[in-house]
């Protein structure tokens, strides 16, 4: 399961945030099932949404590990797939943020950690 980050302290607050809409479309994957590409450049650094999620107790596909507990994650954000090379991040507010600028038809991927790579394998 995916451990988010902390915010960075530069980070203002959510309502203040600008983020991407229409900028992602879920389709078929190389990298695994669905995935999530980008329709639109997106900068380095862009807020390109926030996961709407809900609490769970069972751990699987689309859950992230927060202070809170679990969280089931039920937009589209859930098709963010793994890369040891990611090119976006989730944060403790459940932004999903770029980490560097992204071209369209780029995949989104974050790194969800060793732990998880060793769950696929």
């Amino acid at each position: 399961m995916p451990e988010l980050y902390r915010l960075r302290e530069d980070n203002v607050s959510k309502k203040k945030k600008k983020y991407l809409k229409h900028t992602v479309k879920a389709r078929d994957s190389g990298i695994h099932g669905k995935g999530l590409f980008a329709t639109v450049p997106i900068a380095n650094g862009a807020v390109i949404g926030f996961c709407k999620a809900q609490s769970t107790t069972i751990s699987g596909p689309y859950t992230l590990s927060t202070d809170e507990g679990d969280m089931l994650v039920t937009c589209r954000l859930r098709f963010i797939n793994h890369s040891p090379q990611p090119n976006v991040v989730y944060y403790d507010d459940l932004s999903v943020v770029a980490l560097r600028d992204i071209r369209p038809g780029d995949e989104l991927t974050h790194d969800y950690g060793a732990d998880w790579s060793r769950e696929v394998s």
